[in-house]
């Protein structure tokens, strides 16, 4: 028989209401009780049907991620740091991956927070930077948490965690620079993203800050991929005055850049250096490691995780900003010429 929160009730010698208010983390608990509440609920292995808590009264303990993202390692680091959170503070997780460039897309969201009983929703780019959508989903009876490229929030309509990108990229710019490089080539990720844009700006104020002219063929669009580096890369490596380093808007791009290089017989670091952005598997699992910047999205993601459930249970506290600014990392993939 499944253990239930009256067996817990009993074994602690106490009301079912007291065990209710541990399970649900409530600040109304003695730690003295709390504890006892904890011991039996450990001895007897009890596990909380939080869907059914959730039908049977009145609050809501699941949120939602609601994403579009093509990089993977970026969505399982997401998810994993909100899982932390939600077990933590027995929340459940409603993953609903779909199509940002979708003509319906906000009708869709709208209908299925209606029909769906989460308290809150997490966003990452690009939904967090849609304003319109992030209006919309205001207007509903719902929590809501932006992940957001830049060093200060938009507006005021939710709780924010903010990524430095641009300092960040700045400061992998300014590592190539220091090494000699003067020719610097830029990956750009997908334009739809803000980082991309951040990254950009970060990128173009270490070269006018070095008083490097910005030259515009080396910077070259293209999307947050794997194949996009690679055609990127040879992009650049077929001008006349090829570049000597390559920043690029993510690990993966870097990949794919460090994979045509190969391609072409150019060694890296010693003929081309090339950085990535974020920290991802993809900078460990290349030759050379890549120098990149340090992002640690599973503890973004938890962060975020943590400041939606305290909005939910605390009520609403717009003016929250926090921010992350990630660290270069420096590996094999960058040298100094001559």
């Amino acid at each position: 028989m499944k253990t239930t929160i009256n067996d817990v009730a009993k074994h602690a010698g106490v009301s079912i209401k007291t065990v209710s208010r541990v399970i649900n983390n409530e600040t109304s608990v003695r730690d003295h009780t709390r504890e006892k509440v904890m011991v039996s609920v450990n001895e007897l292995n009890y596990h909380p049907n939080l869907a059914a808590r959730s039908l049977a009264g009145t609050k809501s303990y699941s949120i939602a991620y609601i994403y579009d993202n093509p990089n993977a390692y970026y969505i399982i680091d997401m998810q994993n740091g909100i899982l932390n959170a939600c077990k933590k503070h027995g929340f459940e997780l409603l993953i609903h991956p779909c199509n940002a460039k979708e003509e319906r897309i906000i009708d869709e969201i709208t209908s299925m927070v209606k029909h769906t009983r989460i308290a809150g929703v997490m966003l990452t780019p690009p939904f967090s930077e849609m304003p319109l959508f992030v209006e919309k989903l205001a207007q509903l009876d719902v929590k809501i948490v932006r992940v957001l490229s830049g060093n200060t929030a938009p507006d005021n309509l939710t709780p924010c965690i903010m990524i430095d990108d641009k300092l960040a990229s700045k400061t992998i710019t300014e590592h190539l620079i220091t090494n000699g490089h003067k020719r610097i080539g830029f990956l750009a990720g997908g334009a739809e993203h803000n980082s991309t844009k951040e990254r950009l700006e970060g990128y173009k104020d270490a070269l006018q800050q070095h008083n490097i002219t910005i030259d515009k063929s080396l910077i070259v669009a293209g999307e947050y991929s794997f194949e996009s580096g690679v055609e990127g890369a040879k992009t650049l490596i077929a001008l006349t005055d090829k570049p000597t380093a390559i920043v690029s808007c993510n690990d993966e791009i870097a990949a794919g850049a460090l994979f045509a290089a190969r391609l072409l017989n150019i060694d890296i670091p010693e003929q081309l250096s090339i950085t990535g952005f974020e920290n991802s598997p993809f900078s460990r699992q290349t030759w050379p490691k890549l120098t990149t910047a340090n992002q640690p999205n599973d503890k973004i993601a938890e962060d975020a995780a943590n400041l939606l459930i305290a909005q939910i249970r605390n009520g609403d506290d717009r003016d929250i900003v926090k921010k992350y600014i990630p660290e270069l990392i420096v590996r094999d993939s960058t040298t100094q010429i001559n």
